[in-house]
């Protein structure tokens, strides 16, 4: 039953984050919930590329956590412990 109730919890998890981050970026063009879209970004600014010839690698991640998207893995948690 464990092995169940992680998949659940990770399911609900990232769709909390994109939820809330879908939400975040359609909230910043409403003023008094532009605080939603308030978040930071890190990662790697530009790809890193390693060209071995024959093969081309691209490795790039950026992450955004904004307000909206801590809301949504609360919200998600609490969905969590209600099951």
């Amino acid at each position: 039953m464990g092995y169940k109730n992680f998949w659940i919890l990770l399911l609900l998890l990232l769709s909390g984050v994109v939820l809330g981050g879908f939400v975040g970026d359609l909230a910043q063009t409403v003023p008094w919930l532009s605080w939603l879209g308030f978040g930071q970004s890190f990662g790697l600014d530009s790809p890193l590329i390693i060209n071995l010839g024959v093969l081309v690698v691209t490795f790039g991640l950026t992450i955004r956590i904004t307000m909206a998207g801590i809301l949504g893995v609360v919200l998600a948690l609490v969905i969590y412990r209600m099951i």
